[in-house]
């Protein structure tokens, strides 16, 4: 029943008065956006009729449905499309891979599928630097031999949320039921495993009869396997028992070594589910100037001379720049020559008479650029044994450069300009400086020809480890013990003092430092102390140093076996004798 207006209260005129003048506000910005939209250009309009919607404007609701605008699909059809995509290998020879590598994987392959039934339990796990072709060469094997790859994803729960109603209705505070059923990365892994070896792919529309030889492949690994890597262990493990088809896992680590291989899968659960692990090396430059001068050639000549081919000395320095990295060269080539032939393009009108003589000053300074950096390279990096080659062959510039010349008396001090920068090397090698010290106090003797130098290149090794003996600036100090080391070493070395006259040492094998072990067998019997003599209320240090020393001259008929085995290695020294000692 409506009320008449004069009987109405006062507060309800006033909330009558607050609805008019909202319905006036709204009303006003309706005829204020529709004022704005008639406004704009015509080619605006005629040009918006040709493409799609893409996000909802805030008068949207207002304006009847008006939304920003994206480009024709003909417009995106002409932009270039990524060159790693679209010169994708196809067959084993596009590969920029090791023909022995290739080789092993095709193997390993064939060995675990046989008449399209494939060995269960089977784990292949392919490490390698990013960019080394691993999953290209799985690509073009598992097509060439017709197999069917299941490739896992990780899951992105945010798109369940679209939007903000949906969000509010999932999570109802006053709802007694909640509709959000939500489970962990490591319960959807284990059902994609169950799923994938289980049954087999759909057959779509379109496609060809499906293959009998299928194998899974996991490129992606969910982020609670690197907090907790045993349960990937015990996923594999179950997964071993119960395989029906071929697991393969991929796995990048870093050009130094130090890579996540190593975290989720270490060698003993390697050995224990016999995964065959096979490692791929970088690129080759050889491979990679191959290939980049392949697609350069394709792109030229389907650019009707917007690009140009590049000298050999710009692919040589986009090679150096990548680091071994195929994708990454590949992309910084596009990004170079797609970026020069537009310069081009837009330059060419305004040139004139003066073209010819401005050419080859452009051309010039272009090739100085090429020769100083790389379009979009990557922090060069050093082998390990290759940068520990750098510090202990000690090569001298032997061009006559200006340099203040020493006393008479300090004449023995002087040294010829080096050719690297130690400090360069050590950063290049991605190591920290304690290992790397590790690794030169175990090889420089071999390149010292006088006793005094070996003397004094010791002395300069143990200063840069008493540097880093304090925890509290061993951060601080890192750098200056790897500069005090690499230096000392290099300048105790008379023999190399000069370029001139540096003798020909010819090679020398390099090897890991005996620490590193020495190490690893500490580690192991702190952990067999521990679990052996749990009664003892003792550390393992103090166990092997006090306790078992002692025990060692007992004869207590209580104890295991193991811990009879464990005295007598650890509690015991070995009394041999050494000729010449």
């Amino acid at each position: 029943m409506l009320v008449p207006r004069r009987s109405r209260s006062p507060a309800v005129r006033t909330v009558c008065l607050s609805f008019r003048a909202v319905d006036s506000v709204n009303v006003a910005v309706y005829k204020a956006s529709r004022l704005i939209m008639s406004k704009l250009p015509v080619e605006g309009k005629a040009s918006s009729s040709k493409v799609s919607h893409w996000v909802e404007p805030s008068f949207g609701e207002l304006c009847g449905g008006s939304r920003l605008k994206l480009p024709s699909s003909k417009d995106v059809a002409r932009r270039d499309v990524s060159w790693v995509d679209k010169h994708s290998p196809r067959t084993q020879g596009d590969l920029a891979v090791h023909k022995k590598k290739i080789e092993e994987v095709e193997t390993w392959l064939k060995l675990h599928t046989c008449n399209g039934l494939e060995k269960a339990g089977a784990i292949l796990l392919l490490t390698g630097p990013s960019g080394c072709g691993k999953t290209a060469t799985l690509q073009v094997l598992t097509r060439e031999l017709g197999y069917q790859v299941q490739e896992w994803s990780n899951p992105c729960s945010v798109s369940e949320f679209n939007t903000e109603q949906s969000y509010l209705q999932t999570f109802d505070p006053e709802s007694r039921f909640s509709s959000y059923s939500g489970s962990s990365q490591i319960a959807v892994f284990q059902e994609f495993l169950l799923r994938a070896h289980k049954y087999n792919c759909l057959q779509m529309l379109g496609e060809s009869h499906a293959s009998a030889k299928k194998i899974i492949l996991i490129e992606e690994f969910p982020n609670q396997f690197y907090r907790r890597p045993t349960c990937l262990h015990d996923i594999l493990r179950r997964f071993v028992r119960t395989g029906r088809c071929p697991l393969v896992l991929i796995v990048s680590d870093s050009l130094s070594g130090d890579g996540n291989s190593r975290l989720l899968i270490p060698k003993d659960i390697q050995e224990e589910l016999g995964i065959c692990n096979i490692s791929f090396n970088p690129v080759a430059p050889t491979s990679m100037m191959k290939v980049l001068n392949r697609i350069v050639t394709h792109e030229a000549s389907k650019s009707g001379g917007r690009i140009s081919i590049p000298n050999k000395a710009t692919l040589e320095l986009l090679c150096t720049g990548s680091s071994g990295d195929i994708r990454n060269a590949i992309n910084n080539l596009q990004f170079s020559f797609t970026g020069r032939a537009q310069n081009k393009k837009s330059s060419s009108s305004g040139r004139g008479t003066s073209k010819a003589r401005s050419k080859s000053k452009s051309a010039k300074a272009s090739d100085k650029q090429d020769d100083t950096q790389a379009v979009g390279g990557r922090d060069v990096s050093l082998f390990l044994f290759r940068a520990l080659g750098k510090i202990l062959y000690c090569k001298r510039n032997s061009g006559e450069t200006w340099e203040p010349r020493l006393p008479a008396h300090l004449s023995r001090h002087h040294r010829d300009m080096l050719l690297v920068e130690p400090e360069l090397v050590v950063e290049k090698s991605h190591m920290s400086a304690e290992l790397f010290n590790l690794y030169l106090q175990q090889n420089y003797i071999d390149f010292f020809s006088d006793i005094d130098d070996v003397a004094q290149a010791s002395e300069y090794l143990s200063d840069a480890d008493f540097l880093t003996a304090d925890w509290n600036t061993q951060a601080t100090m890192r750098d200056y013990s790897s500069s005090v080391a690499t230096r000392g070493v290099m300048y105790a070395n008379s023999a190399r003092a000069r370029a001139d006259s540096q003798a020909f040492v010819g090679f020398r094998p390099l090897h890991k430092p005996h620490w590193l072990l020495i190490h690893k067998k500490h580690r192991e019997n702190c952990q067999a102390a521990r679990s052996l003599f749990v009664s003892f209320c003792l550390t393992p240090v103090s166990l092997q140093t006090e306790l078992l020393p002692y025990l060692a001259h007992l004869t207590n008929p209580m104890r295991n076996q193991g811990q009879i085995t464990f005295i007598q290695d650890v509690g015991q020294l070995p009394l041999k004798t050494y000729s010449g000692r």
